[in-house]
């Protein structure tokens, strides 16, 4: 899918080590996900999937283009140190989301029963 779009902004965030975007997308109301956000400035900036995150993605009612805010960091692990967990999550599919998230449960419920065995 070939979508155009407008740089609103770019500013260099020296602080957080991260490239801030406000990019607006032409004509792609309902037509493109986070992923493939993700996928087309990967390719058009020469940056890897695992650096950039989308923090919002919007549209205004009876327009067809949508304003989005994009954090590009210079290091993978430095963004997940300071994003929320579900910014981080929100990239995966759809079943590796599911599978990180019965992973931490299970692990979760294991420490509960390993408390529970210690207190009795």
């Amino acid at each position: 899918m070939s979508l155009q779009f407008n740089t609103l902004q770019d500013k260099s965030n020296l602080m957080l080590n991260r490239r801030e975007l406000r990019i607006s997308l032409k004509n792609s109301a309902g037509k493109i996900s986070r992923i493939e956000l993700i996928k087309m400035l990967s390719k058009n900036f020469n940056v890897d999937e695992k650096k950039i995150f989308p923090i919002s993605m919007y549209g205004e009612k009876g327009k067809t283009d949508i304003k989005a805010t994009i954090f590009i960091y210079e290091d993978s692990e430095l963004a997940k140190s300071h994003l929320p967990k579900y910014r981080i999550l929100r990239k995966l599919s759809g079943e590796e989301r599911k599978k990180i998230i019965d992973e931490e449960k299970a692990a979760k419920l294991k420490a509960k029963q390993a408390a529970k065995a210690e207190s009795k």
